[in-house]
């Protein structure tokens, strides 16, 4: 193995891994609590949402009687449908060697790294090695909500990483290993189907084009797979449930409306405040970032899927945009990485960066679930 072609994905991965591992320690040791914060326990990250949900499906699966005998979390039951099935599995599979608890970060972390390894091989292909490296870095930061979702338990970065590597696998020509990608994307979370989305598009372009069915036949149809994982996953629900529509029947779970922008709306349930200004923002950017994309890439996959996801995203009414937006910040910094990679902008990075570990540091205190026993859990 040619150890130099590797390096930068070896000290990646190992940035990667310190940055989590750190944020852990800073918790485990309650070094928020001695700068003014709360105090804080290794059980403060472990109960961020929406880890409990999903370590309760990793040992319940979506059984009722064993969720209500077990454990109280206050959403209903029929709420647990509304998580794919993906990421509780995996730290099922971890929890053989660990606790559930630990298992949720070490497969977090896998996620984690593999999400700054396929960015970077991304970048890389696009950007001067030097750059695309550093705009790795960056992304392992910023933003700080997806620095969150690498820090807690959540599916977001294997789903982000596993999408990024059907890409990868598109561009390079292996539609096999691109379309189970993003089935397993699929599997962690529904909007796996917007990736589905992104190729039926180019499968229209590519038509529209060649006018070669044929051809064009050979080249997609692997992507059914897609719709395949959907029923794989509604019949693991009638399994678990009785319900082979479960994930409908989820109860307050769809954020969708069929006007966008409803996120200003203000009383609907899950935004309850008046304080949204940033979302604005969150949208001015991608919709900047999705026009660079556009003028560099035209109707490449790497402007499609974060066009897709964006648009799908303005229709969401959800206080929480910057981590539904999550999949698109790859992209938005490869859109923006002339700007990024000057000089001063980067020691304007280094300036924001402790203010990006203060924010993640009070969300991460004031995002917890209610556990009092941790013992079903372990």
């Amino acid at each position: 193995m040619n150890f130099t072609k590797y390096s930068k994905y070896f000290v990646l991965s190992l940035i990667t891994a310190l940055v989590s591992v750190s944020f852990w320690i800073a918790f485990y040791t309650n070094l928020p609590g001695k700068l003014g914060f709360p105090n804080t326990t290794l059980e403060t990250i472990f109960a961020n949402y929406d880890g409990p949900n999903y370590m309760v499906i990793a040992k319940c699966g979506y059984v009722k009687n064993c969720i209500s005998t077990q454990f109280s979390l206050p959403q209903p039951l029929e709420y647990y449908p509304a998580h794919f099935p993906g990421f509780p599995l995996l730290i099922k599979l971890f929890s053989f060697a660990t606790s559930t608890p630990k298992a949720m970060l070490i497969v977090s972390l896998l996620g984690s790294i593999l999400l700054t390894l396929t960015s970077y091989h991304i970048y890389k292909k696009y950007l001067k090695p030097e750059l695309a490296f550093y705009l790795s870095l960056f992304l392992i930061f910023f933003p700080g909500r997806l620095l969150v979702l690498r820090i807690v338990g959540a599916p977001e970065t294997l789903f982000i990483g596993f999408s990024l590597l059907s890409i990868i696998f598109f561009q390079n020509k292996k539609y096999y290993f691109s379309a189970f990608s993003a089935a397993a994307a699929m599997f962690l979370k529904s909007p796996g189907v917007l990736l589905f989305a992104a190729y039926f598009c180019m499968a229209i372009f590519d038509y529209l084009k060649n006018k070669n069915f044929k051809e064009l036949f050979n080249k997609y149809f692997i992507y059914l797979i897609g719709p395949l994982t959907v029923l794989v996953t509604f019949y693991y629900y009638f399994l678990e449930t009785g319900d082979f529509f479960a994930y409908f029947h989820s109860g307050d779970n769809f954020h969708l409306s069929i006007l966008p922008f409803t996120v200003f709306i203000s009383n609907h349930t899950w935004i309850n405040t008046i304080w949204l200004e940033d979302i604005i923002y969150i949208f001015l950017l991608t919709f900047f970032g999705l026009k660079h994309l556009f003028k560099k890439f035209k109707f490449n996959i790497i402007f499609v899927y974060p066009f897709i996801y964006t648009l799908a995203s303005i229709f969401v009414a959800h206080r929480d945009i910057s981590r539904y937006i999550a999949p698109v910040y790859p992209f938005l910094i490869l859109a923006f990485a002339k700007v990024l990679s000057r000089k001063f902008n980067q020691k304007l990075f280094l300036i924001l960066l402790p203010a990006i570990i203060l924010y993640c540091i009070n969300f991460i205190i004031g995002n917890v679930a209610p556990i009092s026993d941790w013992t079903p859990y372990l």
